[in-house]
């Protein structure tokens, strides 16, 4: 991959829990990770490079991510089943249709499709 000055790179979540964290977008996604000590880890197979950072803290998020999939319902069943919470749900825009939802962190994030 070229990497380039001024493009996004990689995304840092904040997470309670690794192991639900991990759980949660390797069954949602098929996202996998790598372990760097007890408080880190990344994430790959996401389209784009990031890892998560084990905190005590109130997760406040300032940036909306978005995902793609294709398909849309699936992919909202799929994120309920593993314990994540729709907070905006199926509406459609220019280009295509998303939702909103929070994963068991409290990260909001986005799932759009063009269809």
């Amino acid at each position: 991959m070229d990497i380039k000055n001024s493009h996004i790179n990689y995304i840092e979540f904040k997470a309670k829990n690794l192991d639900k964290i991990k759980e949660f977008y390797a069954k949602s996604f098929n996202w996998t990770f790598t372990d760097y000590g007890p408080t880190y880890t990344s994430f790959s197979e996401s389209g784009l490079g990031g890892g998560f950072v084990k905190t005590e803290n109130e997760i406040v998020n300032g940036a909306l991510i978005v995902l793609f999939h294709k398909d849309l319902d699936d992919i909202k069943n799929r994120i309920i089943k593993f314990d994540g919470q729709i907070s905006k749900d199926i509406f459609s825009f220019p280009g295509g249709r998303r939702f909103h939802f929070i994963d068991p962190s409290g990260n909001e994030l986005a799932v759009w499709s063009d269809n």
